[in-house]
């Protein structure tokens, strides 16, 4: 191609130029340049060509005055190269623009032989009458567009450039190079920027008689055929809009360019005949395909650039005062919005651009017709407002920036128009305001005119119209698609309150502050104390910024409300300071802030806690250093937080130290220049510097030593992404692909200043080994992240041990029967690929196998791993139960697809020209590999005696290979074991089997992308041959047809479309046709006859087609996809036989469950959504099919669709999960779509011949309504029709039928319409008993009104004025809730309508409605089981429903008789009126009521006793205790009074309470709630005598604590400890009782468990429990307490015993217990033996816990207690039996490391031992178990070292230790991190794991 010519020239160029002035003077500087150029065209990061072309340019300006001197001849060669060099970069406007700037620096005073040039390197484009190629046409629009020579070029070579466009543009529409090609949008780009850019010099040639071009008319007519549809792509024909309009420009006349238009317009509905455009007659194309997207061509391109005076100058031919503007384009923009779905973005792009024009033209406009043109009756702007509201909702992806500067545009016109005519009277703002509010908040729609409003009418007139704004904005900011839309217009009404404040007031800004306060501070003080993470996020983020920059006296009174200790009140807090740090710059943290600060850091909620983080790390200036307070601040929190386990905390804690390490470097940097950034302390300079390199070097070492596989997955990942922010702040390494973050150019002068204090070894062996170790890990996410960093930061090869080592051991992993260690073996193939040179393949042998003309590593590793994957196949073949457990496959295809594209130097290998028959040769061979492969393995699972697929099932086909593998006697004698379960030889065949065929896909599918891209095809042959891709597509065939796993078709999957995508966007049309035919044969296979089932037997198939129409481009008209599904439609529709088989598949099922894949699939977008009608259609229909399949397929597929349809559910922490789409929206998106769905509600509404008829799809359909919102709505609107046929489903016989369509009738009725259509409903209802005709009609009325109000109360939507009509005509009908109305469903409803309007109703008939529900809640018989009351349908739901309507009731009133009559309830032993008011208690549906809540826990006490010993259902229990746990969930809430209501049962109580858990069993969540129970009965009784019973309490909760109990009763027993645990141990310190000292042992010691629990939320309960003895024991626990982190509460009880219980001997054994003593020799030695894997592992029972950490930890306490010991204490003593035990095991696993490590022979397995987690943790307990034995020696004394007889004493031990762990350390299997490095924690003082 041109662009690869271009840099050959460019090259040779610049050879020739060194070459000519290497003589001359100048050679020096202009060897600089082309140096730099050089560099520029090698480099392929923009960043990079960039500063090398600023380079050329500094060069060149210093050049130019030594060029002056010389002669054209001797500045020739230099300015033909720079030329050469601007020729290749016509790619990219930037590159072309820099190197024009410096060829005229060279050419001054040498312009016209630069012009020369320039003239002949522009006419050497093609020859006379040749097709421009792509390259060309680039060169045309560059030099048109950046080269003022290169525009005087065309200007004189004008007629020779149309010619040649004309004939490229013609070869283009002829042969159709390639759908998805650039070729023809380059030509017309060509054709665009020379009428832009020439327009005098074209005007002659189009509208003159005597210079009228042919050429120029050619090129008109076959722009006109682009635009008529025969170019595909449909970004080409809208390009083509923007031409024409660009020549319309030239017009000498307004009035001549208008008449153009004109017949351009009336060109599509005239037909055939002749244009006439100006003097150019053109003969008019015929439209190929009439898709209506000519019109939109025209429209978009002439609003895009047409001038002002062609739009509005009068048009001649029509009768009226008529332009383009108004009476041609505005009914074309119109009927566009209407008819183009598909292109909905740029039909409303013009709309809005319709709008800007008409705002640009209005005088002119006004002129011309000499009255307003939106008046209020006009038609105009009826039309406009529809238009705009009509498309207010639309799903398109960038439409919603056209609504709003459409409103905003229309409301200015409008504005104007009436200032213009002097026009008061101004409605439109009014009726828009009305719509807004009628909305409902969900719809995102209303907010945008919202913010166009508030400028016209004011803020204090939306505020009084929108009363519900302040809670409105609430709930959006808590919902991220409504959030931006609400801030907006928050911010929008602040501004308008500024702006009017300030119109010339005194004391403005104190007036608005208050305004404020009163406004919107309840508002953003709700929001930012919220629970909710979202919306206190949001707040902060969109809020309070702001607010604080617009009014910052607005922070007092703020501040004033998060004074509070509470957690919401932090949480604020932190947030208000971050934004005052945002908006001032600097915040001084001393005194109470400070304090604070540090609770927040260590506060249990991660929010708050990464809230202080980023307050502490952010500035406003890269360059302001870090405090010191700060440092240690970080230096504590880090440590603390590294094992957090949630994904986010982990990246937001990343990018904030990220924040404060660029912080520390940029203002280090700034030191070293000399200059003191902003913020530095006077003479603290050189402090500041050395903390920053000191508080780096800290960070690397913790980042290093968390690293170990010892620690847990949570710790090393974000230990990974702490020492990624590290590496990419603080080394100087240059990433060409990063826009941001790269290091400062100075950063080596930084980097030597470290190193010389002896720090910032980034890459020190030790730091290697740690990466390497994560190599191993068994997680892709810890592996991929290690060799990321290993790749771009570390040295560029490894030393040669570590890589012989390394593949050694990625050889053994590959062949492992596991996936995660196959994956980690691929993972370490490709870093060794990636990190090796020409001598470690010398070293690793690869060579010696390859053959010896391979001439890079790329290709000798892809040859070597083929090698492996050949020989493993060729194994499996043998016997492949072996060699799935030894040698499968997935591991080496794993390798080389890593190897093949992840690599960068192999892809440039590939380039190579010497190297492509090679690498064809290869991937040849791989591909036949990959699809022998594929048949074999699936051919052995569904045919291993030949046998068809139907005759042989795959379990049989797989116990057959296992037969052959074991031997069929020793087969046979495991099945008589265990014939159940699936064995371990199943597994691995599976395993073997499916893994190897997804990785084959992948494999396939990614070469195919990166081989057949166009970049790489422009440079070399195709490396892909055709039967190579051939063979290819038949492997994908054969793996969807015929493959089964789920996961295996999913990873095929991915791969097959991107080998479609590949195909089908490749020039070459043999390529092109292979997915083509693939679809077919699909299409074929599925409608004709079958001897099998194919969806049973593949679960690909419909994923196949699937990829193939995923594959075209979306830029296209889709041709496949419309293809396939009109054929899938026509198979669906096609009419069942008489007599099917029901063991196969239909297939018209199986066309039903290709729709379905295809509507799911998200690649495909908005595409489907043309044919969602017809869908939506067949789904309906296949509801009423009588094949169960068709039924089941078409739920499915309508599933499938209202998904689709209705978009994106919202994210699970959201605060609203409703829809925001409105049924108007819906409609006018899919206006057909309506007609089918009104249509079956109109049969199932009418009345059915022979009584009531089932309609299978009338529930779907009316689900599907029922997630739409309501919408204002206009009168004759489309949802008007579905109004008649809901009410009338009110009387159906079905219940669902008649409670769904009181749904689907709240998004039909528009809230202004709400009031009317409730009164009509209330009088509907029967006023006596004698007028009742239907019951089903009575209750579907009543569920209709209950559907109508319940949105209304809830926004408040509907007063008590509006309501009192409704009020008065149910007050008429309350004999419905009398036993005068036999039905209890009736009644229930009936009352549950009038509790939606509790405040209503007259006094009297208030009280009727509690003199019903007490009568009939009195006159219940007593016990029995729920639900059975008594044989009547629904009576149980009226008891029900009526006792939760008298808790509502004493809640809301707070009344003592209604409070009386709820503890009543609770007191009779009624069943379901029991359970229906603990219900209510635990949900809290009716708020808090203290009086309530308070009589409720008294009841519950005083009956708790009888409830217990009657235990008679274990469910009525479990509520009981939850009710009165819920009630006591403030332990402050216990009474005297509830003292006084226990007393003399509170022991009987607990008693029964432990005896259930101890021998009663009662099943795990009735143990937990009894758990808990017992735990608070406990707190209120401590005296002596109750000590057996705090024993068997604690007995309860440590066998619940244990790892192996279930989550739930783990979780009761950290509940407990928060309960009554810290009040035992509370009282062990206080009070000299010396048998509750060993319980609160024990209790501490749970904790200490507990908060190591895998479950996070076991462990934040814990923590609970821990925050309560951080307290000073002097205040009452739980007053003001901050629950602290899970880390921080674990340390605070290793204090707490350090200072309370240190004195105790059982505080040393019981921390004893936490180091584990593992069998190290054992570990060892199973490493050195290298035994064969097994497919499993052993799971641990605690995946969270770190015993290495936890032993570091606990060290220093250790030491500590021994220290602090007397001597002669009990704790000597217990220290000295701990030596006897323990020691002489020390020793001796310290000699053994030591004889270990110190041999050559460690080399083999030390790589494996490395990634060894139980080796790791084994170390590291016995460094610390030997440290503290040496402690205990020195403090026992000598006389301990002759009794112990251990032949060491102390000093010899010590030294002992240190050598074996300074051996360890070069081993990687010990870091060294010393004590002061770790602040945080009472970390490793010499080593941590």
């Amino acid at each position: 191609m041109v662009v690869a010519a271009a840099a050959m020239g460019a090259e040779r160029e610049a050879r020739a130029c060194a070459a000519f002035y290497g003589a001359l003077g100048i050679a020096q500087p202009v060897l600089s340049c082309l140096r730099c150029l050089r560099q520029f065209a090698g480099s392929t990061a923009k960043r990079c060509k960039d500063k090398h072309l600023e380079e050329a340019l500094l060069l060149s300006r210093a050049l130019s005055e030594g060029l002056r001197a010389l002669g054209e001849a001797e500045a020739r060669p230099l300015l033909r190269c720079v030329l050469a060099f601007q020729m290749e970069a016509t790619g990219s406007s930037s590159s072309f623009q820099k190197l024009e700037q410096i060829v005229t620096q060279l050419a001054v005073g040498k312009e016209a032989l630069l012009a020369q040039e320039v003239g002949m390197l522009l006419a050497g484009l093609a020859p006379q009458g040749e097709v421009l190629s792509p390259g060309d046409l680039q060169s045309v629009c560059m030099f048109m567009e950046e080269s003022s020579l290169g525009r005087q070029h065309w200007r004189q070579n004008l007629a020779v450039l149309l010619q040649r466009l004309a004939a490229t543009l013609r070869w283009v529409l002829q042969s159709q190079p390639a759908p998805g090609g650039t070729w023809g949008y380059l030509a017309v780009k060509a054709c665009l920027q020379l009428f832009q850019a020439l327009p005098k010099d074209l005007a002659p040639l189009a509208w003159s008689t005597v210079g009228r071009s042919k050429a120029l008319q050619s090129l008109l007519g076959l722009l006109l055929e682009v635009a008529w549809g025969k170019a595909l792509n449909k970004d080409t024909r809208l390009l083509v809009g923007t031409a024409l309009s660009m020549l319309v420009n030239t017009a000498p006349q307004p009035e001549c360019g208008a008449s153009a238009v004109l017949a351009l317009f009336q060109l599509p509905d005239r037909g055939a005949g002749e244009l006439k455009f100006g003097e150019l007659a053109v003969e008019a194309p015929p439209i190929l395909e009439p898709d209506g997207l000519e019109k939109l061509v025209l429209t978009r391109g002439l609003l895009m650039c047409c001038k002002t005076d062609i739009l509005s100058c009068q048009l001649e031919s029509f009768t009226h005062k008529a332009c383009l503007l108004l009476d041609i384009v505005f009914p074309t923009v119109c009927a566009l919005t209407k008819e183009q779905k598909e292109c909905h973005y740029y039909c409303f792009q013009a709309c809005a651009r319709w709008l800007q024009r008409l705002r640009e033209s209005l005088p002119a406009v006004w002129h011309l017709t000499g009255t307003r043109i939106l008046a209020q009756d006009t038609e105009l702007l009826w039309q406009l407002t529809q238009l705009v509201w009509d498309n207010a909702e639309t799903p398109v992806e960038g439409v919603s920036e056209f609504i709003h500067s459409s409103f905003r545009l229309l409301l200015e016109i409008y504005h104007l128009e009436c200032q213009h005519f002097q026009d008061k009277e101004r409605p439109l703002y009014q009726q828009m305001l009305q719509r807004v509010v009628s909305m409902p908040w969900q719809i995102k729609a209303r907010y945008v005119p919202l913010c166009a409003i508030v400028p016209y009418v004011g803020s204090q007139q939306v505020l009084d119209a929108y009363l519900d704004l302040p809670q409105h904005l609430l709930s959006c900011l808590s919902t991220n698609h409504l959030c931006p839309a609400a801030a907006e217009v928050y911010k929008a009404l602040v501004r308008q309150q500024c702006a009017e404040q300030q119109d010339g007031q005194q004391g403005a800004e104190v007036a608005l502050v208050e305004q404020w306060v009163l406004r919107w501070l309840p508002l953003l003080s709700q929001a930012l104390r919220s629970p909710l993470p979202i919306l206190q996020s949001n707040a902060a983020n969109h809020l309070l910024t702001w607010t604080l920059r617009q009014l910052p006296a607005v922070q007092a009174p703020l501040a004033a409300q998060f004074g509070g200790r509470d957690t919401a009140s932090l949480r604020a807090w932190v947030s208000l300071l971050k934004a005052q740090k945002s908006v001032l710059g600097a915040l001084p943290l001393q005194g109470e802030a400070l304090e604070r600060l540090s609770c927040c850091l260590g506060a249990r909620e991660e929010g708050i806690r990464l809230a202080a983080l980023g307050l502490i790390c952010s500035s406003p200036s890269t360059n302001q250093p870090l405090s010191g307070t700060e440092v240690q601040l970080l230096q504590e929190f880090l440590p603390l937080n590294l094992n957090c386990d949630s994904s986010s905390f982990r990246q937001l804690l990343q990018a904030a130290v990220r924040k404060a390490l660029v912080r520390l470097r940029d203002s280090s940097l700034a030191q070293l220049r000399g200059k003191a950034p902003r913020g530095t302390e006077p003479g603290k300079g050189a402090g500041q510097l050395t903390q920053a390199v000191g508080f780096v070097e800290w960070l690397l070492q913790l980042s290093i030593t968390s690293l170990s596989p010892g620690s847990n997955y949570q710790r090393k990942k974000t230990a990974l992404l702490l020492l990624a922010a590290v590496l990419e702040t603080c080394t100087d390494t240059w990433s060409p692909e990063k826009k941001k973050g790269q290091p400062p150019r100075t950063m080596a002068t930084l980097l030597s200043y470290a190193r010389q204090s002896g720090c910032w070894d980034f890459f020190s062996q030790p730091n290697l080994l740690a990466l390497l170790s994560c190599l191993q890990d068994s997680t892709n996410e810890i592996r991929d992240l290690a060799s990321e960093l290993l790749v771009r930061y570390f040295p560029a090869t490894f030393p040669e041990p570590i890589a012989l080592s390394l593949f050694q051991l990625a050889q053994n992993a590959l062949g492992s029967p596991r996936v995660q260690e196959a994956e980690a073996g691929a993972v370490l193939m490709k870093t060794i690929l990636q990190k090796s040179d020409s001598s470690t393949m010398k070293s690793l042998a690869l060579e010696a196998e390859a053959a010896p003309t391979l001439p890079n590593r790329g290709l000798c590793f892809a040859q070597h791993l083929l090698h492996m994957l050949q020989a493993q196949y060729a194994a499996a073949c043998r016997d492949l139960l072996h060699a799935a457990a030894t040698a499968p496959m997935h591991g080496a295809i794993a390798a080389l697809r890593r190897c093949l594209l992840q690599v960068p130097e192999v892809a440039a290998s590939m380039q190579a020209a010497e190297s492509v028959q090679s690498w064809q040769e290869l991937l040849t061979r791989l591909v036949t590999t990959a699809r022998d492969i594929t048949s074999f393995l699936l051919g052995t699972l569904q045919s291993q005696q030949g046998l068809g697929a139907d005759e042989q099932d795959m379990g049989n086909a797989i116990g057959s290979l296992i037969m052959l593998g074991k031997g069929r006697g020793q087969q046979e004698e495991e099945e008589e074991e265990d014939s159940v379960l699936l064995s371990e030889e199943h597994s691995l065949i599976l395993t073997c089997c499916w893994v190897s065929v997804k990785e084959i896909g992948l494999l396939l599918g990614g070469l195919a992308e990166l081989l057949l891209a166009p970049a790489l095809l422009a440079r070399s042959g195709p490396l892909l041959l055709l039967p190579t891709l051939q063979t290819a597509a038949r492997v994908f065939q054969e793996i969807l047809l015929r493959c089964r796993h789920w996961g295996a078709v999913e990873g095929c999957s991915m791969g097959f479309t991107k080998f479609c995508a590949a195909l089908l966007n490749h020039p070459d049309t043999e390529l092109q046709a292979i997915p083509q035919t693939m679809l077919e044969q699909g299409l074929e296979a599925l409608s004709g006859p079958r001897s099998s089932s194919i969806t049973r037997r593949a679960a690909g198939f419909p994923m196949l087609f699937l990829c193939i129409v995923s594959g075209e481009a979306s830029a296209q008209a889709r041709p496949l996809l419309t293809r396939c599904v009109q054929t899938l439609l026509a198979l669906a529709t096609t009419a069942l036989p008489q007599d099917w088989d029901q063991t196969l598949d239909l297939p018209q099922v199986c066309a039903f469950h290709v729709l379905q894949t295809l509507v799911r699939g998200t690649g495909l977008g908005g595409a489907l959504l043309r044919h969602a009608t017809p869908m939506v259609a067949l789904a309906l229909q296949g509801l009423g099919s009588p094949c169960w399949a068709m039924r089941n397929a078409a739920i499915q597929l309508f599933s499938a669709l209202t998904s689709r349809l209705l978009g994106q559910q919202r994210s699970r922490g959201e605060g609203c999960l409703a829809e925001g789409v409105s049924l108007q929206a819906f409609l006018g998106q899919h206006p057909q779509l309506g007609a089918v769905l009104l249509s079956e509600l109109g049969v199932a509404a009418g009345p059915a011949p022979g009584g009531p008829c089932l309609r299978p799809a009338l529930h779907a359909v009316l689900t599907l309504l029922a997630q739409l919102q309501p919408g204002a709505d206009g009168p004759g609107s489309l949802s008007a029709g579905f109004l008649g046929p809901l009410l009338g489903l009110a009387g159906s016989p079905i219940y669902a039928v008649r409670a769904m369509a009181a749904k689907a009738l709240v998004p039909v009725v528009p809230p202004p319409q709400r009031r009317g259509l409730l009164l009509q409903l209330a009088q509907q209802l029967p006023a006596a008993p004698g007028r009742v005709h239907s019951h089903n009609a009575v209750h579907g009325c009543l569920l209709q009104m209950q559907a109508l109000l319940a949105p209304a109360s809830g926004t408040n939507g509907l007063s008590v004025e509006a309501l009192r009509p409704v009020v008065l005509q149910l007050e008429a009908r309350g004999w419905l809730l009398t036993p005068a109305q036999r039905c209890p469903l009736v009644r229930a409803t009936f009352l549950q309508v009038l509790a939606l309007l509790p405040t209503s109703f007259s006094l009297g008939f208030t009280q009727s409605i509690h003199d019903a529900v007490s009568t009939e809640l009195g006159s219940l018989p007593l016990g029995g089981k729920p639900g059975c009351a008594e044989l009547q349908v629904g009576l149980a739901i009226l008891h029900q429903t009526m006792a939760r309507f008298v808790c509502s009731e004493a809640a809301r009133l707070a009344d003592s008789e209604q409070i009386g009559a709820v503890c009543s309830l609770l007191r009779q032993l009624n069943p379901d009126v029991q359970l229906a008011v603990l219900s209510w208690v635990i949900t809290g549906e009716g708020g808090t009521c203290e009086e309530l809540e308070k009589a409720l826990r008294l009841t519950l006490l005083e009956s708790l006793g009888s409830v217990l010993r009657e235990r008679r259902d274990k469910e009525f229990l479990r509520l009981y205790l939850e009710a009165l746990l819920h009630l006591y969930r403030d332990p402050s809430s216990w009474s005297q009074e509830a003292s006084h209501k226990l007393q003399g049962s509170s022991a009987a109580c607990l008693e029964m309470l432990l005896h259930m858990v101890e021998a009663e069993h009662p099943g795990p969540d009735l143990l937990f709630q009894v758990l808990c129970a017992a735990s608070l009965l406990l707190t209120r009784r401590f005296e002596d005598e109750d000590s057996t019973l705090v024993e068997r309490w604690c007995m309860a909760l440590e066998e619940c604590s244990q790892s192996a109990s279930y989550e739930v009763l783990r979780l009761a027993a950290a509940r407990s400890l928060q309960i009554a645990g810290a009040d035992v141990v509370q009282r062990a310190l206080c009070t000299a009782c010396p048998l509750l000292v060993p319980v609160a042992l024990r209790l501490i010691n749970m904790g200490i468990h507990l908060l190591q629990d895998e479950e996070r939320e076991v462990r934040h309960e814990a923590s609970g429990f821990a925050s309560l003895l951080q307290q000073d024991p002097g205040k009452p626990l739980r007053d003001s307490c901050i629950f602290v982190q899970d880390n921080v509460g674990l340390l605070g009880l290793l204090q707490l015993l350090l200072a309370e219980f240190g004195e105790h001997p059982e505080t040393f054994d019981l921390l004893l217990q936490h180091l584990p003593v593992l069998d190290l020799r054992g570990i060892v030695e199973e490493l050195e033996a290298n035994k064969a894997t097994s497919l499993y592992k052993e799971d641990e029972p605690n995946v969270f816990a770190e015993p290495a950490v936890l032993a570091w930890q606990l060290l220093p306490v250790l030491l500590q207690l021994l220290e602090k010991a007397p001597a002669g204490s009990a704790l000597h003593a217990s220290a000295l039996r701990w030596l006897v035990a323990a020691g002489p095991g020390v020793l001796r696993d310290l000699g053994y490391c030591k004889h270990c490590w110190s041999q050559e022979a460690v080399a083999h397995w030390g790589m494996k031992a490395l990634g060894c987690a139980k080796l790791h943790v084994a170390v590291a307990v016995l460094l610390v178990r030997a440290r503290l034995a040496v402690q205990a020696l020195q403090v026992l004394g000598k006389s301990a070292t002759a009794v112990l007889g251990l032949g060491c004493g102390a000093q010899e031990l010590e030294q002992e230790l240190e050598l074996v762990q300074g051996l360890l350390a070069q081993h990687g299997l010990a870091p060294m991190l010393s004590q002061r490095d770790v602040p945080g924690e009472p970390g490793p003082p010499s080593g941590a794991a």
